[in-house]
């Protein structure tokens, strides 16, 4: 059964929820307002515009033509570049609903957080119709509509892996997205120390409140936030891969007070790590599994 949510831009859900999309054009500087995640895959085509997305910790520019997947429960964030008009399509999946050759993870991310479509013209073309169809469908509403737009959905998807365009990793080209991403890459190597935004800061030979401002900008976070998000992502890995102590993987995740870091970790998820593990460990293997892929 399909709904879809009365606005200027309305998002249709299709299949109990399981399959939406929904058509947008928007004018000005926009972005999230926070970093988020869904429980289902994010595919997002641009039409028309610039969009800045900080996903994997880098810092990637889609430009128009383009298509971004971001896995399930995949933090991400976008923002407006210098192009602050744009127009895009938005959908989010569960892969079960694709044919069986398509579900697989690995074949879209290749154990990626993100995976960046660089199409070429016939191939943006041919992704736009079939959006476009799916977009009318839905609108129409017709009998069978939506085993239809479950089907041009596969044959969206089945173009993608047959992409002739070079499928890149979204290198940033604007100095100041090479920036943001050298300074998340540091980051992330450098979360089990005392990191401090001066220090950081000085390791790039800029000021902590211009460090401050462009890194919350691009990425949703402010700079502290972001290294509690980085190391409660690694306690999560050890705490679903490893029987490792709590204390023990306090320690190497960078707390020094294991009350600290249980602290941290339930504002961060909601529960203790200790309720984390069992959560886990609670999961058919399949599920168990996926909570300690790394990106």
């Amino acid at each position: 059964m399909m709904s879809s949510i009365s606005s200027p831009n309305p998002k249709y859900f299709l299949e109990d929820g399981r399959f939406s999309i929904q058509h947008m054009k928007r004018k000005g500087m926009t972005a999230m307002p926070r970093p988020h995640s869904h429980e289902l895959v994010e595919l997002y085509f641009l039409c028309e515009g610039e969009r800045v997305y900080f996903v994997d910790d880098r810092v990637v520019t889609v430009h128009k033509g383009e298509l971004i997947l971001i896995p399930a429960r995949q933090l991400h964030a976008t923002a407006s570049s210098e192009m602050a008009e744009f127009e895009r399509i938005l959908i989010n999946y569960d892969p079960l609903l694709l044919p069986p050759p398509l579900r697989d993870e690995p074949l879209w991310f290749h154990r990626r957080g993100y995976r960046l479509f660089r199409l070429t013209l016939r191939e943006q073309n041919e992704a736009q119709q079939l959006l476009n169809r799916m977009l009318e469908e839905c609108r129409a509403g017709r009998a069978f509509h939506e085993a239809c737009v479950i089907a041009l959905f596969s044959e969206l998807m089945i173009l993608l892996q047959r992409s002739e365009g070079l499928q890149q990793s979204g290198t940033p080209k604007h100095p100041l997205h090479n920036l943001v991403t050298d300074v998340a890459t540091y980051i992330r190597e450098h979360y089990r120390e005392a990191l401090t935004l001066e220090e950081t800061a000085g390791a790039f030979f800029i000021s902590p409140s211009y460090l401050s401002r462009v890194f919350h900008r691009l990425t949703g976070f402010h700079f502290r936030e972001y290294i509690v998000h980085i190391r409660v992502r690694e306690a999560e890995r050890l705490l679903a891969g490893s029987a490792v102590k709590i204390q023990e993987i306090a320690s190497a995740v960078g707390f020094e007070h294991l009350s600290h870091f249980n602290k941290t970790f339930k504002k961060a998820t909601g529960v203790t790590p200790l309720q984390y593990r069992k959560q886990v460990k609670s999961l058919p293997p399949v599920y168990a599994e996926d909570e300690t892929v790394q990106d």
